[in-house]
């Protein structure tokens, strides 16, 4: 039975692969930060499921900015594959929280490489990049040879991750991946993220609780892809004899504001009745587009989206609709049902 160890196990992406793992047959490992109160929405099926009696499934606190505690727990478990997914990945909020976000998103991925190299069996590791990296970018689409031109502390970070990553490939042989993948979204993503942000507010207005939805720059377009996908390319590179880097992407750009005519007119309401603009949520440097071109992850992982854009916007209203206490089949307009 392959064991893994997932820093980040309670984000969207840490539960979906703690969810595609454990149906692959493996052990798997969540390394969580110790807190006032627990954040495990999206993992509670995990260890609540009846069906996991042989127990494959293990919480533990640690803290990416604890070497120490990455060192006990790495040589606890012993691990053949780690993913380290943990940072604090909201890019508006690493304005405000540059320093912490230096620390886990950078100098978190060096401790945790750091643990491998040392030791004494051996691991697999997967370091979860981003499309920010390329920043104010210099062609479109971008591919896994693009230069990086980041504009945000989160983006600076992870390309110091990105960049450890390598070095730590080349300089001692470890097999270090890494995964630059364009935004991917689901009905699991936080709720200060925009996608999810929409999603939720054309829920409330339809539930009665909220008139108005309070947005940024709806200029903005970004390749926008399903993060059940996603995360599955993560598990592909490191299945892989050799390790390398590769984007993950649609291949196609849609604006914010693409995105929220599509879940407004789903609902059957007209977005600019209901959207307002709040210069507080606009960043001090924006990226104005991105969109990947993930070739090499179709030709050598065999990895490939599935998810459209517009069935993406529907799949997390629906969802957002039912938790709301509505149904979605009465709800939606039958033109785009």
């Amino acid at each position: 039975m392959t064991r893994a160890l997932v820093t980040g196990i309670t984000g969207q992406d840490g539960s979906y692969l703690a969810d595609l793992l454990l149906a692959k047959g493996y052990e798997v490992h969540g390394l969580i930060r110790r807190s006032s109160s627990f954040n495990t929405s999206r993992i509670d099926h995990l260890y609540q499921d009846p069906h996991e009696p042989d127990g494959r499934f293990f919480l533990h606190y640690s803290d990416l900015t604890d070497s120490s505690s990455l060192v006990t727990w790495l040589n606890r478990i012993r691990p053949e594959e780690v993913y380290n997914l943990g940072a604090q990945s909201h890019v508006g909020v690493s304005f405000e929280m540059p320093e912490f976000t230096a620390d886990t998103a950078g100098m978190g991925t060096l401790r945790l490489l750091e643990a491998i190299r040392h030791a004494e069996w051996p691991v697999r590791f997967y370091q979860a990049g981003s499309s920010e990296m390329f920043g104010k970018v210099v062609e479109s689409p971008q591919t896994e040879r693009t230069r990086f031109q980041p504009r945000s502390p989160y983006a600076v970070a992870k390309v110091f991750g990105h960049q450890m990553t390598i070095q730590y490939r080349e300089a001692y042989g470890l097999f270090a991946a890494n995964g630059i993948l364009f935004n991917h979204e689901s009905p699991r993503r936080g709720p200060t993220f925009v996608t999810r942000k929409i999603t939720r507010g054309v829920a409330a207005i339809l539930a009665g609780r909220e008139q108005k939805l309070y947005l940024g720059n709806l200029d903005a377009r970004r390749d926008w892809g399903y993060a059940p996908e996603y995360v599955e390319a993560m598990w592909r590179m490191l299945q892989q004899p050799e390790p390398d880097d590769f984007v993950i992407a649609t291949g196609e750009m849609h604006s914010v504001r693409e995105f929220v005519d599509d879940a407004f007119a789903l609902a059957g309401l007209d977005w600019q009745q209901h959207v307002e603009i709040d210069a507080r949520y606009f960043r001090p440097t924006e990226v104005d587009e991105l969109c990947g071109d993930a070739s090499k992850a179709r030709t050598m992982i065999g990895w490939e989206p599935k998810t459209t854009f517009h069935a993406l916007v529907r799949l997390m209203l629906e969802a957002d609709l039912r938790e709301a206490g509505l149904d979605p089949s009465r709800l939606l307009t039958a033109a785009t049902r």
